[in-house]
């Protein structure tokens, strides 16, 4: 009989509404050694002026939706 004592990776998602804590539960399973991902910071970063991303959306909503700082 084969024993498998490899970890198993679990994949949590935290969801919920704004000031609803998932910044605060992130935190904890962090300090817990869990690997935390931040989707708001991936995508804030995927849409940076200049990038294709970035591009795309301003194509599809017009100039309009660029601020005065060009974001």
């Amino acid at each position: 009989m084969l024993i498998d004592l490899a970890p198993k990776m679990i994949v949590v998602g935290l969801t919920g509404g704004f000031g609803s804590g998932k910044s605060t539960v992130a935190g904890m399973l962090r300090e817990l050694g869990a690997r935390v991902i931040d989707a708001d910071k991936v995508a804030h970063q995927l849409y940076q002026p200049g990038t294709p991303a970035f591009d795309e959306v301003v194509r599809a909503f017009g100039r309009e939706i660029v601020g005065e700082n060009g974001r």
